[in-house]
């Protein structure tokens, strides 16, 4: 009797298919496509993989959107919570400026998440969730600001926060879908003296 051995998995195998389907997913939204009209046979059909190798990485449509945005977000976290107010507004404004590109470069996957987030509350509270922890931060860094006498004691941290981080994040998308390119670097500038002057070194 022949024996029967199975192959081990191939990390190098599956990494390339997990890179192909998502690079085939921004190329179509890229190209006009919204993602509630893309299936998973035209995704495949892009990436060159077949319908069983998508679900093989990924559950459904959602988890590839959420596996899209959180690389995303994770690379713009990183960015303006590598910020410490040390830095002044001339650091913040530079961060504000990566993260802009940041966003330009993945412009379509956030109006992707915006769209599913209209009928879909897993991506809803998927997205918040991923904002959350940069929220976090800003609220712990005021506070040891606070505590060093560099912010007033009278800025109410929480909803400060939730003023400067929400309202920065749309600013960007719309900035980002309305915006001149060539102003990236003033519109960051001002955002960056609104966080500054508004929150961190408010009068």
């Amino acid at each position: 009797m022949p024996s029967i051995t199975r192959r081990a998995p191939n990390p190098e195998r599956r990494a390339s298919a997990d890179a192909e389907i998502l690079a085939a997913t921004r190329r179509l939204l890229d190209g006009g496509a919204t993602f509630t009209e893309l299936g998973v046979q035209h995704i495949s059909a892009e990436a060159g993989v077949a319908r069983s190798t998508f679900y093989a990485h990924f559950k459904d449509k959602t988890a590839l959107l959420l596996r899209l945005a959180g690389d995303m977000v994770e690379t713009s976290f990183g960015v303006a919570s590598a910020w410490e107010p040390d830095s002044g507004v001339a650091g913040l404004t530079e961060a504000f400026q990566q993260v802009v590109a940041i966003y330009r470069d993945n412009i379509t996957m956030v109006l992707a998440v915006a769209e599913v987030s209209a009928y879909d509350a897993t991506v809803r509270d998927f997205w918040s969730g991923l904002i959350a922890p940069f929220s976090a931060r800003t609220v712990q860094v005021l506070e040891q600001e606070q505590a060093a006498g560099r912010t007033p004691s009278s800025v109410d941290v929480v909803n400060a926060t939730r003023v400067i981080v929400m309202g920065g994040e749309k600013a960007i998308v719309d900035h980002v879908l309305a915006g001149d390119p060539d102003q990236d670097e003033a519109f960051a500038r001002e955002l960056a003296l609104i966080w500054w002057h508004g929150a961190y070194r408010r009068p």
